[in-house]
């Protein structure tokens, strides 16, 4: 129905919120004071590329093989999405 659209839309939204800025101030805190601009833009062009490219990737995985089958495919490239940050981000605040 109509109500469950819109609450799962405000807890995205709400989501977004708090993970955005999260996202910014590491991309910021990791890169080089000389470098910093530069690499907040890759850091968006990937994420807004990524909106664009997963939008269509999970619509034509959807037609082919299911919604599930979409919905694992992004969770999977969620995953190592993560993984590549856990083994290439490294912590900046001393022990």
């Amino acid at each position: 129905s109509y109500g469950i659209f819109a609450l799962g839309a405000a807890l995205l939204g709400l989501g977004t919120a708090m993970v955005y800025p999260t996202l910014l101030a590491s991309i910021g805190d990791v890169a080089h004071p000389s470098w910093r601009a530069s690499s907040v833009g890759v850091y968006r062009l990937w994420r807004d590329l990524g909106y664009a490219v997963g939008a269509v990737l999970a619509g034509v995985i959807a037609d082919a093989f299911g919604s599930s089958a979409a919905l694992l495919t992004v969770a999977g490239l969620t995953f190592v999405s993560g993984s590549v940050v856990l083994a290439r981000m490294r912590e900046t605040l001393a022990p």
